[in-house]
């Protein structure tokens, strides 16, 4: 099946001259056009990682890095682990050290461009449930064992919490979790992007194409995450994190940023 090199989005069934992620104003198509590859291109070509980020997170990579790079996350809790986002490769070595970190109960997804091999993930794992949020429905490249969920938050397994910020898309989510101390981590991918001030973070419709968020949605996001206890945010690659007052630079971000679009604040 094929995986986009751009954004690294494996599909069912797709127009083999075009990828309809990348398509969108949010991604783009790269200089030499179009190219496709498959997950066992990819896993050839380059190890998947596991190793320990910090906070008792495990994080998940494809070393060299391939398409858009993020790392995904296990976040472990009662009823199992959660896999927060996924990449593109997946191989006997790292179904291996996950199992032996628990496995995999269920898959989160962000959003669309972080779709990558979910379902290969998830057919590792037997078939583990993908959840991403009604809203972007209309991307998803394969059905395997998806599950939709509407509203604004969702627990998926005890103490880990879906909340759509509707940030980058209308399905764009963050995972809430106590972390192993109750001071709370949100695992953020790039719904709340944490950028190289690793003081801060922002909020963008569009990364590669330098579009902001809307001025409403900033204002939902803080509204949604305000009240929740976070100490660290866990942005989308390796040592994007923000390691303190997470909650506080979330709202001090979201504040900047609406004054430099010459706007007030109202929260």
């Amino acid at each position: 099946m094929p995986v986009c090199t751009t954004c690294g989005v494996q599909y069912d069934d797709v127009d083999p001259e075009v990828c309809p992620i990348c398509t969108d104003d949010r991604q783009y198509v790269g200089a030499g056009g179009q190219r496709w590859t498959t997950v066992a291109e990819v896993s050839a070509g380059h190890r998947t990682v596991v190793r320990p980020e910090i906070t008792g997170l495990t994080g998940i990579g494809t070393e060299p890095g391939f398409a858009i790079g993020q790392r995904a996350l296990l976040v472990p809790g009662e009823g199992g682990n959660v896999l927060w986002d996924s990449v593109s490769s997946i191989d006997d070595a790292a179904i291996a050290r996950v199992t032996e970190l628990g496995g995999v109960a269920a898959i989160a997804v962000s959003h669309p461009h972080y779709y990558s091999a979910m379902v290969e993930w998830s057919d590792a794992f037997g078939g583990a449930p993908i959840y991403v949020h009604a809203d972007d429905r209309r991307w998803i490249p394969r059905r395997g064992s998806v599950r939709t969920w509407d509203g604004d938050t969702l627990e998926i397994l005890p103490g880990r919490t879906l909340i759509n910020t509707r940030v980058h898309f209308a399905g764009g989510t963050v995972l809430h979790w106590p972390g192993p101390d109750g001071r709370g981590d949100l695992c953020s991918g790039d719904i709340v992007q944490v950028v190289a001030d690793r003081r801060w973070v922002s909020f963008m419709y569009s990364y590669p194409n330098l579009i902001p968020e809307h001025p409403d949605t900033v204002r939902r996001t803080v509204r949604l995450l305000r009240d929740l206890e976070f100490e660290t945010v866990h942005g989308a690659w390796w040592g994007k994190v923000v390691e303190s007052d997470g909650s506080g630079v979330v709202v001090r971000s979201a504040r900047r940023y609406l004054e430099h679009l010459g706007l007030t604040p109202d929260f």
